[in-house]
């Protein structure tokens, strides 16, 4: 049993059983080919004794506790795997401990600062439905570029007939996620000149336009990069700093405003498509530090300390 041959099976069943996106499986695949250039191309045999000195060194190559994580979970998955074939009697990750990744508070975006981005965009129409979409639906990027129009709710008359389009998320799970009036409005206003973006090219053209946003690229859609590419020159336009507006940066906002408005935890997972409620509760953090924030400027016994100091 060779690495090679049997990382390829393994990548091979998650797209087939379980619908892992590209992105995971080329994920995956180079967090096995890290771990088995380590064991000296012997992962499938490997010790548990060999994957904790590997743990060892993605350490001292200072990688993050996430980046570990990540890396010692999709190990973890491989051996699963090897072990339902019959290639291992034994998981030698069973008994690894992983480090503990830190969840960082993200930097979230004020309703002010989603204000200015959205007025930026003007007068582009597409740029300000996918800002109006990765806001206004907690979207990720990968779900916005390749959104198709067949996701889209019905349109009868120029008129919605409801106000729900359909994502694929991770592991090609479809959920249902509502918009507000603003998307719905620029999400008209897109689709109507929509057809000016499709290539002249046949063959291109045919591929294109199954996608809300088509390109003449080979893909037939916007690419992440250039969404975020637009992202970054959008945000120097409203007078924000580029780093902090990003695809994911949006979301974050979504969701954050949503539990700030007083959304229910578990909506705001199922509208993220969270498999995880701890996932979504990293925004109940951002929530603390505002409240005690406030506590410490607002509160009668605060104000009369700092008055006696």
């Amino acid at each position: 049993m060779d690495d090679r041959s049997r990382i390829g099976a393994f990548l091979e069943m998650m797209s087939a059983e379980r619908g892992a996106s590209p992105n995971t499986l080329d994920a995956y695949g180079r967090d096995l080919l890290d771990a088995s250039e380590f064991c000296g191309l012997r992962l499938v045999t490997a010790s548990s004794a060999d994957l904790s000195n590997w743990l060892a060194d993605l350490a001292a190559r200072g990688m993050a506790p996430s980046t570990q994580a990540r890396k010692l979970s999709a190990v973890r998955r491989f051996f699963r795997f090897l072990f339902q074939e019959g290639d291992r009697k034994d998981d030698p990750t069973a008994r690894l401990d992983g480090p503990s990744p830190e969840r960082e508070v993200p930097d979230v975006l004020s309703r002010e600062e989603v204000t200015r981005l959205i007025a930026a965009c003007e007068p582009d129409k597409r740029l300000k439905c996918l800002v109006e979409l990765l806001y206004g639906a907690g979207l990720r990027a990968s779900e916005l570029v390749t959104l198709r129009v067949g996701n889209l709710p019905r349109r009868k008359a120029g008129q919605w007939m409801s106000a729900d389009i359909i994502i694929r998320g991770k592991g090609g799970k479809d959920r249902l996620c509502p918009l507000g009036r603003a998307a719905l409005i620029a999400l008209a206003e897109w689709l109507d000149v929509r057809e000016a973006s499709l290539p002249d090219n046949p063959l291109l053209r045919s591929k294109a336009e199954g996608f809300v946003f088509p390109s003449r690229g080979k893909e037939g859609h916007l690419t992440r990069r250039r969404l975020g590419q637009m992202l970054e020159e959008l945000a120097t336009k409203a007078g924000i700093r580029s780093e902090r507006v990003y695809p994911h940066a949006l979301r974050h906002a979504y969701a954050t405003h949503l539990l700030q408005g007083g959304a229910d935890l578990r909506v705001v997972q199922t509208l993220l498509g969270h498999a995880d409620i701890s996932t979504t509760q990293i925004y109940t953090h951002v929530l603390t530090d505002e409240l005690a924030e406030l506590l410490e400027t607002a509160h009668p016994m605060a104000v009369a300390g700092r008055s006696r100091r």
